[in-house]
């Protein structure tokens, strides 16, 4: 008898499923950032009456401010 598993195995497969902390997930999106899009249609009898598109981005401050420069003159202040 043959038994096959729907999960996949770590070892077959680099990118498996694995476990991953909020706190973890929190901060890689945070640090990269993240964009939510989403499309709303408010319709009676297939006319559409209201549309709404959202989109937001999500990031911290530190990932979306440009790496500061050094003073090519090495002046201080």
């Amino acid at each position: 008898m043959v038994t096959t598993s729907l999960a996949p195995n770590s070892a077959d497969d680099p990118l498996a499923y694995r476990p991953v902390a909020l706190v973890d997930l929190l901060d890689r999106v945070l640090a990269t950032g993240v964009v939510i899009s989403g499309d709303i249609t408010l319709a009676i009898a297939d006319i559409d009456l209201v549309r709404i598109s959202l989109r937001a981005l999500v990031a911290s401050v530190g990932a979306l401010t440009p790496p500061e420069l050094p003073d090519p003159l090495g002046e201080v202040g």
